[in-house]
Order: C-alpha cells, then structure tokens, then sequence
C-alpha cells in the first residue's frame, strides 16, 4: 500500500470529511435548493473549502486545519438561521437539514481527529 493509501486509511475522519464535503459541493441540486442563493453559495463555497482543507490535512497534519474545519462545521450548522433561509419555499428544510447535519458531522470529525493526533484518544 503506499504512503498516501496508509494515510487515508489510518486519517479516516479526514476522508469522511473530503466526501462530506464533495456532497456539499453537489447538494444544492441533488436536494433541490439552488433556488436559495444564500444557501446555494453557502454549500458550494465551503464544500470547496472543506475538500482542500482535508487534502491538505491528508499530505500532511497541522492542528489548524483541523481548527478550522470546526469552525467550518459550527458556521455550517447555524448558518441557516444566519442566513435566514429556513422559512424559504423550494427545498429550505432540506438545506437547513443538510447543514445542520453535514456540520455537526464535520465538527465532530475534526475534534475526533485532532485529539487523536495528540494522543489522547484512539482516532
């Protein structure tokens, strides 16, 4: 297996992270809110944000990354009342559902990982 396979193997957070956030990236068709802008941008630009975030934790590991990816998680679960768009017809219970969810997830994951390359837990 090579270094890069051993890395996504023993790094499974991060991969869940990259696939959370390529579905971030598709999710404004796939659950039908590209009609909600607000929500739409939101999904596309941090989705983008989260997979360069998790390849550049998979090449190599900085506590930042992983920082950042919670503060990523946290604005993804509120933003759907920061933004406003929870009210909104055309698909907004599914995009609020999807952020919440998808950030709670990823925030979770990035904890997860951090404290497991610090050792005190098993990542």
């Amino acid at each position: 297996m090579s270094n890069f396979g051993k890395k996504l193997v023993g790094n499974w957070q991060d991969v869940v992270c990259l696939i959370l956030g390529l579905w971030l990236i598709v999710s404004p068709w796939a659950l039908g809110f590209t009609g909600i802008e607000s929500a739409m941008w939101n999904a596309v630009i941090l989705g983008i944000v989260i997979v360069v975030m998790t390849l550049m934790e998979l090449v190599e590991f900085h506590d930042w990354e992983e920082w950042t990816d919670m503060v990523i998680g946290g604005w993804l679960a509120i933003s759907p009342w920061v933004l406003g768009f929870t009210g909104e017809a055309g698909g907004s219970s599914l995009a609020a559902g999807n952020f919440l969810i998808v950030g709670l997830v990823v925030l979770a994951l990035a904890a997860w990982s951090l404290i497991g390359h610090h050792g005190d837990a098993h990542a």
